[in-house]
């Protein structure tokens, strides 16, 4: 039985490929699978989710209209500048009345204000920050991740959001850009385009993020992970827009980017490990859900007022 579940690391990813597969289902069947099988690891998915992650973004970006982005990135850059320095100010002060230890607060903090699991692992290495609290951090986003990308599209119908203000909401409360893209696209086209734009200028505070926190540690060793993959992302829309006779090639590679999402949702799901949720510790859930409920309020009500 092990056995043929081993073999779904192979085959769902094939299936992803179909038009009848959405995001949710992909990360649904990975965590399942990671559930139930008991065997060798299959596939070393670390870094082969993060480059694949990447470059489905950037493939995206061949498919997109370079005017909707700059104008969306202007309209977004002022809640998303407000809600990362509110996120990670309100991260702190809850993780101190919780009790929570200060390296595992800011990497819970860091990831829901800006991009989960990338600026926990750019924060990490700067905080000198021990495995477990690494995990434990990577934990509860994964876990509040795969509840988004669940939950995020039925709040949107419920309360009647169009597609433009879905996308930045979900650009803004949730965590990951692999489960922003996911419940957008699930939501629909518009609110795919706007939530990846929002998401990405979003990413960038990574890099003033830790240069701050690296001043505040610098007596310690650090180096800053810098998201370089943005700014193919950013060539590849030029390209889509400017370089005549691409027309029919941004449309493949616009698919093909959508597909690599959905494969590597699935692959994050396989590493939502069972007994690294019984390992995290009570009060740092709880820190990141009073976080991401707090942040997911305040910035619906701000976009529906404001846009």
């Amino acid at each position: 039985m092990q056995r043929i579940l081993g073999y779904l690391y192979y085959i769902i990813p094939v299936f992803c490929l179909f038009p009848f597969f959405s995001a949710p289902l992909a990360l649904f069947l990975g965590i399942i699978l990671a559930f139930v099988y008991k065997g060798e690891e299959i596939i070393k998915t670390g870094k082969l989710t993060k480059y694949l992650l990447q470059a489905s973004v950037v493939c995206m970006g061949f498919g997109m209209s370079v005017h909707e982005v700059i104008q969306t990135g202007k309209t977004g850059f002022a809640i998303t500048v407000v809600s990362v320095i509110v996120t990670v100010v309100l991260g702190i002060v809850i993780g101190k009345t919780l009790k929570v230890d200060k390296n595992t607060t800011l990497l819970i903090s860091s990831g829901t204000a800006i991009c989960g699991g990338s600026a926990i692992a750019a924060i990490a290495p700067i905080l000198d920050a021990k495995n477990n609290q690494i995990s434990f951090s990577l934990a509860v986003i994964f876990v509040l991740n795969a509840i988004a990308l669940f939950i995020f599209p039925t709040i949107g119908h419920w309360l009647n959001m169009d597609q433009t203000h879905f996308g930045y909401w979900a650009a803004i409360a949730i965590h990951d850009t692999s489960s922003v893209v996911g419940a957008c696209s699930a939501y629909g086209e518009e609110a795919l385009q706007v939530g990846t734009t929002v998401k990405l200028v979003r990413t960038l505070w990574i890099i003033p993020l830790a240069l701050c926190i690296a001043l505040i540690n610098k007596n310690k060793a650090s180096k800053i992970n810098i998201p370089w993959f943005i700014l193919f992302f950013v060539i590849a829309i030029i390209i889509g827009n400017y370089v005549p006779g691409m027309e029919e090639t941004n449309s493949h590679l616009g698919w093909l980017g959508k597909k690599g999402m959905m494969v590597s949702l699935f692959f994050i799901g396989t590493t939502i490990k069972p007994q690294e949720l019984k390992k995290t510790g009570l009060r740092s859930f709880l820190l990141g859900i009073i976080l991401w409920i707090a942040i997911g309020i305040l910035s619906l009500t701000w976009i529906m007022k404001a846009f």
